[in-house]
């Protein structure tokens, strides 16, 4: 390539960058789905995402059909290259209120380091300040977990826990801070309410009370729901679309230490009573899905543009 041609270029691809939102830069994108037919649809092919979230109960590997579902899923992750990320939760049935000793938990996170001793990225407890999960009110325990994790695999990521953006997350995630003895490096949030309200409350409060990085890992417009809940979003393709916009051109950017996003979820499957999928259930892209394409276009036009400026004209 001669000189002028690659000085026209870089310019370019320059000027491309700079008039695509700024939350397109370094940040890390993935999607979260708990249905492994993500890994061969075309369309998530089709992206280049390399990161993926799972979330599983804390007492999976006790149970022959859950860890047939999480061998199918992250073989799937892992065969397409896309890095896992892994939350665990409750646990299944009739046990879902049942919460494991520090020492139980610590134990069944190494059965699950044994059979999938590639996984390194780990959440320690999904949505753990919504009082539909057993640890609503016991931040306390879910410090003990975090250190059981630490202790079990120092060189793991593992974030601290993961929080809704609802009314108790503060004083949930002080008390925890507070018992823990220090503030984490890296925390998951689930800042539903800030996506669907077109709001930033949730999200800068988290940032107020923490230090260190903060993941959106599940996020997303939502286009239907047909469960009980009193917490009323818009609900619409269309809306979704505007939702996922607001995640990445007014959340992102309210700090650098915003680094991760993981849209949840894939694909719909008709009946199921809650649908912020990217792809609907006969498997055609929503709006939502050309945000997406939007923002990952333009975190390759900057990393081109980089590597470019980087070349000396002589």
């Amino acid at each position: 390539m001669s000189l002028v041609r690659r000085m026209l270029l870089t310019v370019a691809l320059l000027a491309a960058a700079l008039a695509l939102p700024s939350s397109a830069g370094a940040l890390v994108v993935g999607i979260g789905d708990q249905k492994a037919d993500m890994f061969s649809d075309p369309l998530f092919t089709g992206l280049g995402v390399a990161h993926a979230r799972l979330a599983v109960s804390w007492d999976a590997m006790e149970n022959a059909w859950e860890r047939d579902q999480i061998d199918v899923w992250l073989d799937a992750a892992r065969a397409e290259g896309v890095q896992p990320l892994v939350g665990f939760w409750h646990a299944r049935g009739d046990r879902r209120r049942v919460l494991p000793t520090p020492s139980r938990f610590q134990y069944e996170f190494r059965q699950f380091r044994a059979r999938y001793p590639w996984v390194t990225t780990f959440a320690t407890w999904n949505e753990a300040n919504h009082c539909g999960e057993p640890t609503c009110h016991r931040p306390q325990l879910v410090a003990a977990y975090y250190r059981a994790l630490k202790r079990e695999c120092p060189k793991c990521t593992v974030l601290a826990a993961e929080v809704l953006d609802m009314p108790n997350m503060a004083s949930w995630v002080d008390a925890f801070q507070k018992h823990l003895g220090f503030r984490p490096k890296m925390w998951g949030l689930h800042n539903y309410l800030d996506a669907n309200r077109l709001r930033t409350t949730g999200t800068r409060t988290l940032l107020r009370h923490t230090r260190g990085q903060i993941w959106f890992t599940e996020t997303g417009g939502i286009v239907q729901r047909l469960n009980t809940t009193k917490v009323g979003f818009p609900e619409s393709t269309a809306h979704a679309a505007t939702a996922t916009h607001w995640v990445f051109d007014r959340l992102v950017p309210l700090s650098r230490r915003i680094t991760r996003v993981y849209l949840y979820h894939w694909n719909a499957v008709r009946g199921d009573n809650w649908d912020s999928g990217l792809v609907d259930s006969r498997g055609r892209a929503r709006p939502a899905l050309t945000v997406v394409r939007r923002v990952l276009r333009a975190a390759e036009a900057r990393r081109r543009a980089r590597l470019l400026a980087q070349v000396s004209p002589g």
